[in-house]
């Protein structure tokens, strides 16, 4: 199912019937026929196309918030270990503190302070950035915990008797091990930003209209009526859970510690 909907999210060009923002004033609302296969929203606008050029935009801000939250853990537990007394002691208290926080709260709070009125393609960026800035705690304590066990190692202990620098250990020692946990990482935080970004995005504070996301698309949900007049329009719900547990299963054993 997920590289189904990667095939997709690349071919949404092609494959959509219609642009995602065009709006067939004549059918607000239709039912799903040929030329609108999932019908339309209040505005005309052909929801199939949307959920595909939908499926791009969630699919790709995710996995570049991950990685953004990545390279961010990897850094924070390097200060940690290496950056001296004092930069590791604020360090490992920035990160004791946003891991006792709720982490869609902070999403939440930070993202209302900033500017709402922007472009949708500004949000985009916005919702990516804050994401990737703010998702990376739980990343950091589990590289930071192997970063520590890798310290005391044979081989980390024999390089350092040799007189090796502590950014050669780092490098050319500790880095290569280190990059399966990053990797585990980054696959556990995909799931979690797309759902993320369904939150922000369903509460108006992700990414804007007129281009659509998973989470915009499920706002229409809210109205309970509309829902069982209309059973199509759980489709986006539909295909956010089916990504959702595709990414999940194919999580690597790292990434359930």
């Amino acid at each position: 199912m997920l590289g189904a909907l990667l095939c997709g999210a690349a071919a949404a060009d092609r494959l959509a019937p219609h642009h995602y923002a065009e709006q067939s004033r004549e059918f607000p609302g239709a039912a799903p026929s040929r030329r609108f296969p999932l019908g339309t929203d209040e505005l005309g606008r052909d929801r199939f196309s949307r959920l595909i050029y939908g499926t791009r935009v969630s699919l790709l801000l995710a996995p570049a918030a991950a990685l953004i939250s990545t390279v961010i853990a990897f850094a924070i537990a390097m200060f940690i270990s290496f950056g001296g007394r004092w930069m590791g002691r604020f360090a490992a208290g920035a990160t004791d503190l946003l891991l006792a926080l709720p982490t869609i709260l902070i999403l939440i709070t930070v993202r209302a302070m900033m500017p709402l009125n922007t472009g949708p393609w500004t949000s985009i960026a916005i919702t990516c950035g804050l994401l990737g800035a703010l998702g990376w705690p739980p990343a950091a304590r589990v590289v930071r915990a192997e970063m520590a066990s890798l310290s005391t190692s044979d081989f980390v202990t024999l390089a350092r008797a040799t007189g090796q620098s502590a950014t050669r250990v780092l490098v050319r020692h500790m880095l290569p091990n280190l990059i399966p946990v990053l990797a585990a990482q980054f696959w556990v935080l995909v799931p979690a930003f797309v759902l993320s970004e369904a939150n922000l995005s369903l509460l108006g504070l992700g990414v804007a209209e007129p281009v659509p996301s998973w989470g915009n698309m499920l706002r229409e949900l809210g109205n309970y009526g509309a829902v069982k007049e209309q059973p199509w329009i759980l489709a986006p719900l539909v295909v956010l859970l089916g990504a959702l547990l595709s990414l999940n299963s194919l999580l690597p054993s790292g990434g359930e510690a």
